[in-house]
């Protein structure tokens, strides 16, 4: 039974009142957040250097509100940057990886691109304001991923073994993020960019019988 009280205007109020105004202000709080975030991804493809007002006025709210979620600016980018790659670990997830692992890397390699060309502004953004290490902590599970693609490609006879996986994940990350900033130059269109990144990196990962372990004799 609800336990009423009167308030000293000689109004009545439920005790489960305060809990239900409580849950209207987390979730209020939640969807103001995920505006800020979703117009924070808008304003830095719109400007790389869109300032937290800028992304204020995206979001349709004051910086004091932007600023009550995300102390500075940094914090906002990194957070958007997560964002981001949450929503993009839910695409990754559901390509499939099994088969020949040349295909499926084709596979991966497409579905990654699709989300570095959405989201290259922001790693631009947030390569500016965050520690390289912490950029390549926040990519560790699509990497993952990856890493256990390549090591599977090694073990089939797919991929070169001469060079340690962690190399051609590098290379990966290197190649997809130069064809990003040749898309944003205008020098390549970004439907073509997948086709472009493939031709690269398949004829240099693929096994050879010329190739030999890391440490074993030529």
């Amino acid at each position: 039974m609800t336990v009423k009280k009167t308030t000293p205007r000689g109004t009545t109020t439920g005790a489960s009142g305060g809990g239900g105004r409580a849950a209207n202000q987390r979730a209020d709080a939640q969807r103001n957040r995920a505006r800020i975030l979703a117009a924070t991804a808008t304003a830095i493809r719109k400007n790389p250097d869109a300032s937290v007002g800028d992304i204020a006025a995206e979001a349709g709210m004051g910086r004091v509100t932007v600023y009550g979620h995300f102390p500075t600016r940094a914090e906002l980018i990194e957070a958007a940057l997560v964002d981001s790659l949450e929503r993009g670990e839910d695409v990754l997830s559901g390509v499939p990886l099994d088969g020949d692992p040349g295909e499926a890397f084709r596979r991966l390699v497409a579905s990654s691109w699709v989300l570095v060309d959405q989201s290259r502004a922001l790693l631009a953004a947030a390569l500016k304001e965050l520690p390289a290490a912490r950029i390549r902590e926040l990519h560790e599970k699509a990497e993952g991923r990856m890493r256990a693609l390549l090591l599977r490609g090694q073990r089939e006879g797919v991929f070169r073994v001469d060079l340690p996986v962690s190399w051609l994940l590098t290379t990966t990350h290197v190649v997809m993020n130069g064809a990003a900033e040749e898309v944003r130059a205008g020098r390549l269109d970004a439907d073509d960019a997948p086709w472009f990144i493939q031709a690269i990196l398949l004829p240099a990962f693929a096994a050879t019988t010329s190739t030999t372990t890391i440490g074993e004799g030529a």
